[in-house]
């Protein structure tokens, strides 16, 4: 019988990468290094992939015997520290020109598309307000909660979905708080501070939020290009070849799919993902 796996939240993901991080500085021969069982494959990725990456390492530790070391963080300065000389195994990053330029600097061996993540509306339990859609937020008296100092692409890219919308000053105009972290934009919503704001709907997946706002989908006309796509990839580093290829075959998979789609991604096998990677030319060149 498989185990069932339980679902982390953020502090189990910063003690995972603490964990990771710590080991490595620990050299292997002195007697603080048999603490740790060195990884099999090192994996990094950007931070907003952690709840699934966690879990699906898990799974796949607990199937195959292979020790999984991961690190998730801001996705620019991972991938900006890959490009100076740091070393890992495997990388899935946001913006597939971060994928692409690490190819073309020979630092990455080769990527294939991940999963795309989408922005909707939520809204305080039952909905007070009535927001229907995106253009709502334009409408006066709308107490409107915007984080656009949030770390890229937070804030900006939701300033460009509003842009799209032919919104954006209307909305700005009806802005009641400002804030520079989207996690706590959902407090903010769900405190009933706030009639509406524009999030990632993974964040509507973070267990301590699962149920608490009410979620309006946002047309997919609006949904800016660049944040949506996330990629995994073989770095030229590699360790171990033939493992890091089977891992990343797992993540793709459909088993590694779906922990992706429970925390709120479009996974790139569905039907819905191979348009995107369609329409956004999410391919390996």
């Amino acid at each position: 019988m498989k185990k069932k796996l339980a679902s982390p939240g953020r502090r189990e993901f910063i003690r995972a990468s603490a964990v990771a991080a710590l080991a490595a500085t620990i050299p292997v021969g002195t007697s603080e290094a048999g603490l740790f069982r060195k990884p099999d494959l090192r994996v990094w990725s950007c931070g907003g992939l952690a709840e699934a990456f966690i879990q699906a390492n898990q799974y796949y530790e607990e199937m195959t015997g292979t020790k999984i070391g991961y690190t998730g963080a801001f996705a620019a300065a991972l991938g900006d520290s890959l490009l100076k000389g740091a070393n890992t195994d495997v990388f899935a990053g946001r913006v597939l020109k971060l994928a692409q330029k690490l190819k073309a600097k020979g630092k990455m061996s080769y990527f294939k598309p991940l999963c795309f993540t989408e922005y909707v509306i939520v809204t305080p339990p039952g909905n007070p307000a009535g927001v229907r859609g995106i253009v709502d937020l334009a409408r006066p008296g709308i107490r409107v909660v915007l984080a656009p100092d949030a770390s890229p692409p937070g804030g900006k890219a939701v300033l460009a979905l509003l842009k799209k919308a032919g919104i954006q000053d209307k909305a700005i105009e009806n802005v009641v708080i400002k804030g520079s972290c989207v996690q706590r934009i959902m407090k903010d919503i769900i405190q009933g501070r706030g009639d509406a704001a524009v999030v990632e709907r993974r964040l509507t997946r973070i267990p301590r939020f699962i149920g608490k706002t009410e979620i309006i989908s946002i047309p997919e006309r609006y949904q800016p290009p660049p944040p949506l796509t996330f990629t995994i990839g073989v770095m030229e580093s590699v360790g171990d070849r033939k493992k890091a290829d089977r891992y990343v075959e797992f993540i793709t998979s459909g088993k590694g799919q779906s922990f992706f789609q429970r925390q709120g991604f479009i996974p790139a096998i569905s039907e819905r993902g191979k348009m995107l990677i369609e329409r956004l030319g999410v391919r390996d060149v």
